[in-house]
């Protein structure tokens, strides 16, 4: 597989990972790994942050949406 990112600027590169929400494949320079804030709680309400975060691999646009 390919990362999406490289192959609409043209280039063939090898994709390492996949975003965590869309599922685009990514290289190594087009990923983002960071931890996110997990949330609980019941539906629809009371919804709040858990203490922990959870490492996730995702693209530049998802990370700047969940951000």
């Amino acid at each position: 597989m390919h990362c999406y990112v490289c192959a609409q600027l043209g280039k063939e590169t090898v994709a390492i990972a996949t975003c965590i929400v869309c599922g685009m494949a990514l290289c190594q320079e087009h990923l983002v790994r960071a931890d996110i804030d997990m949330w609980e709680g019941g539906y629809p309400i009371p919804r709040q942050k858990t203490s922990k975060k959870m490492p996730r691999i995702l693209c530049h646009e998802c990370y700047s949406a969940l951000k």
